[in-house]
């Protein structure tokens, strides 16, 4: 990188404002069930199930606001029944004039640190198709950053959907997780 694109990408930054992180609330679900429709890649679930999971699963889940407390991005997820040691990633979306800028991690951190709190939960699971590069990346660089071990295996074969066209789901599994990801080497 030169001199003058270091100035420019230091300029850039100092005019995006970060984004608030926190739990989402009933009042989000729309626009949260908006980013996974518009993401083009995530299986759409009901409207009526992003309520639920605003409502239900909120100390599981994580939203990125803009500064005029719109959500931008989001991270589902839910503590497994019968492994209550286990976070479960459900879906990760941001929106697309928010992509490109490490939103997706920073939540996926974010909420991961929230509850690593409780001493229970020490790995993350989440299901990843073969096509979807940009999620591969994404846990595959949370496990490096927590210097956490990662297991793939199929989860579900793509013939148990009914639709016939599905692709399996590959589980992946992440743990055990450090309370804090590891430093970015420069």
């Amino acid at each position: 990188m030169t001199a003058a694109q270091a100035d420019l990408a230091g300029a850039r930054s100092e005019f995006i404002p970060s984004p608030t992180i926190d739990a989402p609330r009933v009042e989000d679900g729309a626009a949260i069930w908006r980013i996974a429709r518009d993401s083009e890649v995530l299986d759409l679930n009901s409207s009526y199930s992003y309520l639920l999971w605003c409502r239900d699963f909120a100390a599981t889940s994580v939203v990125a606001r803009d500064d005029g407390g719109v959500p931008i991005a989001f991270v589902t997820g839910y503590v497994r029944p019968e492994r209550p040691d286990v976070l479960v990633v459900w879906q990760v979306a941001v929106d697309r004039e928010q992509r490109g800028r490490g939103l997706a991690g920073t939540l996926l951190d974010a909420l991961t640190a929230r509850v690593a709190e409780d001493p229970g939960i020490s790995a993350i699971e989440t299901t990843v198709t073969p096509d979807n590069t940009a999620s591969d990346r994404l846990f595959t660089a949370f496990a490096a950053r927590h210097g956490a071990s990662l297991t793939r295996e199929v989860l579900f074969d793509g013939g148990l959907f009914p639709d016939g066209t599905h692709q399996p789901e590959v589980l992946y599994r992440i743990g055990p997780l450090s309370r804090r990801p590891a430093e970015p080497t420069p």
